[in-house]
């Protein structure tokens, strides 16, 4: 596959469909590799003529790990090896490497945080937002229940113990999924051994997310954002809730949002030619 050359950093990636389409970048959630939704929503999106690139963020996947940094310090008082802003000119960096100028911006919790700051910060290579089942960094929004955190921070069991690992793995992706379209536990338990098999990398979910807590409330960057944007969230989202999505509809100026019922802290399967379509509908009405 080839890389894109960072700030302090390498990054893996790849594209789906043909380069003539329209360029759409998928920037990933906390510790998802670009290998997530591998089951078919690129490939809806190049469907729809989209020219899809999808990345490993810094610290996850085959892109560079910040080991050498160790765990980040809990207090915060100590310097953190990067911040969600140096995160958000990777995604620029991967445009350059493509050879892409603008592009449509599609970012799916944390990926969707990345790209709101994209959107705002790199107007000029912004084509359309698409943020999906994330938040603005209010701290006056409903916090997640109490399951949702355990499933998101609780330390899984080595892989070497490949049952336990996938017990736990599993038990956490049906608690933020969704409850209208549960998984199918053969087919979730192989996707789950299949990623932890191409890459494993626990510190970097702890990094990263210290970044993500680091940033705050992007409120007042987000009221910058002049793309055609596109708010998705789940009305059954247990880990970001959808006052969460309304925040961030009612923020950037002129946003649409998309509340899809039954839908949690996932994109199912079922919804894939929905939200392509609603991505596709935005993408129409971009400069």
């Amino acid at each position: 596959m080839p890389r894109a050359a960072a700030e302090g950093c390498s990054l893996e990636y790849d594209t789906v469909g043909p380069e003539s389409g329209e360029p759409l970048v998928v920037v990933q959630g906390l510790g998802d590799q670009l290998t997530k939704w591998a089951d078919g929503f690129p490939q809806a999106l190049a469907a729809r003529g989209f020219f899809v690139i999808r990345f490993d963020n810094r610290d996850a996947g085959l892109s560079t790990s910040f080991s050498e940094a160790g765990a980040p310090d809990p207090s915060g008082s100590a310097k953190q090896p990067y911040r969600l802003e140096d995160m958000a000119a990777d995604v620029v960096a991967v445009l350059d490497a493509a050879g892409v100028g603008r592009a449509h911006l599609v970012g799916a919790s944390m990926g969707g945080m990345i790209a709101q700051l994209v959107a705002a910060g790199h107007p000029h290579r912004t084509l359309s937002l698409t943020s999906v089942m994330s938040s603005t960094g209010n701290p006056a929004l409903p916090p997640p229940t109490p399951e949702a955190v355990t499933a998101l921070t609780a330390s899984a069991p080595d892989p070497a113990d490949e049952k336990a690992y996938l017990d736990h793995a599993a038990a956490a992706a049906r608690t933020l999924g969704s409850p209208a379209y549960p998984y199918d536990e053969a087919e979730l338990r192989a996707t789950l051994l299949s990623t932890v098999h191409r890459a494993h990398n626990p510190g970097g979910v702890q990094r990263q997310l210290a970044a993500l807590l680091a940033d705050g409330d992007r409120r007042a960057r987000l009221r910058r954002i002049t793309a055609p944007t596109l708010v998705v969230h789940g009305a059954d989202d247990p880990l970001i809730p959808p006052a969460a999505g309304e925040d961030t509809a009612s923020t950037i100026p002129g946003a649409r949002l998309l509340v899809l019922p039954g839908m949690g802290h996932n994109l199912p399967r079922e919804l894939y030619d929905r939200v392509a379509d609603a991505i596709a509908q935005l993408a129409a009405t971009a400069a």
